[in-house]
């Protein structure tokens, strides 16, 4: 990076995803607190019809709220495009449109894809991006395909020993319309094993967006249909009794071990019956207590099996696990996101808040990691 300027951090949001608005709030909460005096900040969303366009970052239009969802297409400068490029020198970012968009601004030293679901946090933007010659901060290619498709992410976690609760995968095959009766009851069977109620969710998706919840077989079918509109493959959990604990984890500094906040619990909204897309962003009363109110050896059993968790998908940059603190006080993991919600009602940012590391340290920390890998595929 040249001496004349600050670090060019390119923020780059939105996506093609169901979990879009989220990835809006999340870029709001990183534009407004990262420390401008250190950084130049080039605010890029990626459209709902895959285009990238440069956007003003105007923070007050990035919010979530009941009344409307916040969009790329809401902050987007016009007629200003963007494109990755590789190139003799490295990689940058080419922008077309108006002529008075500096010539300079594609020469972005880091990208920090703020991407999740589909498209931005399975692997194929971190692809992109590598192809380009382009740093970026996150888990590389493999972790976040990993990190995305749950039931390889839960292969992992068992093949490292770690604890996993029950479940059943349904495939398009096991479930599309040239399946026979027969089949279909199979299926349905071995769901019935995991016993009642269970939560159905797309295979590859966040956000709780096309999960539900089916407390016996009449509500499945409807449940596995609603997880199918975003995903051809459907995870159907057993529930867990118990209370939902949260970490978050980041990348050891210089090849050290992962690092782990203060857990937190997830305190659902009274009006909420479980921790839906509207309890978890919109739900005025769902809370995060930190750190959760568990034993103490609970609690440091949640931050071990985090960071094996991180290691197991071998994860970098950062990283949300989901766990839960069973009433016989045994850790069971749920599943981990490699590209955590940094909204304001997010646990990622506020878990470490309560650990001693505010938002705006926190965006220092992972640029600074990323700006530290070395060139060339992860």
């Amino acid at each position: 990076m040249g001496a004349q300027r600050r670090v060019r951090v390119a923020v780059v949001f939105g996506g093609r995803s169901a979990e879009h608005a989220v990835s809006c709030a999340s870029a709001g909460l990183v534009l407004g607190a990262i420390d401008r005096d250190k950084y130049d900040v080039v605010p890029i969303g990626i459209a709902r019809d895959g285009r990238w366009v440069l956007t003003s970052g105007d923070v007050s239009r990035l919010a979530l709220s009941s009344g409307a969802l916040p969009s790329v297409e809401a902050v987007a400068t016009p007629g200003v495009s963007v494109t990755p490029q590789a190139g003799p020198g490295g990689g940058a970012l080419v922008f077309s449109g108006p002529a008075e968009v500096p010539a300079d601004l594609g020469q972005v030293d880091v990208v920090l894809p703020l991407l999740h679901g589909t498209y931005g946090e399975d692997g194929t933007i971190q692809g992109l991006l590598e192809m380009a010659g382009v740093k970026y901060a996150g888990a590389g290619v493999f972790a976040s395909a990993a990190g995305m498709d749950k039931e390889y992410m839960k292969l992992l976690f068992a093949a490292r020993g770690l604890p996993i609760g029950p479940y059943v995968v349904v495939r398009d095959r096991d479930w599309g319309s040239a399946v026979s009766e027969a089949e279909r009851k199979s299926v349905l069977d071995e769901i019935g094993e995991l016993g009642w109620p269970v939560f159905v969710k797309p295979a590859r998706g966040g956000s709780s967006i096309g999960t539900s919840r089916a407390a016996d077989l009449d509500e499945l079918g409807a449940a596995i249909e609603e997880a199918r509109r975003y995903d051809r493959k459907v995870l159907v959990e057993a529930a867990i009794d118990g209370v939902e604990v949260e970490c978050a984890v980041l990348e050891g500094i210089d090849g050290g071990p992962a690092e782990a906040s203060v857990p937190g619990q997830i305190v659902v909204d009274p009006n909420s019956t479980w921790y839906d897309f509207d309890a978890k962003y919109l739900g005025a009363q769902s809370r995060m207590e930190i750190p959760a109110p568990i034993p103490a050896a609970a609690l440091e059993l949640v931050r071990t099996l985090s960071c094996a968790a991180f290691d197991a998908i071998s994860c970098e940059g950062l990283a949300r696990v989901d766990c839960f603190y069973t009433s016989t006080g045994d850790v069971v993991v749920n599943e981990i996101n490699t590209m955590p919600g940094m909204t304001p009602m997010s646990g990622f940012p506020m878990m470490w808040a309560a650990s001693g590391l505010p938002v705006a340290a926190l965006i220092d920390r992972i640029i600074a990691t990323a700006l530290a890998k070395s060139d060339g595929p992860r």
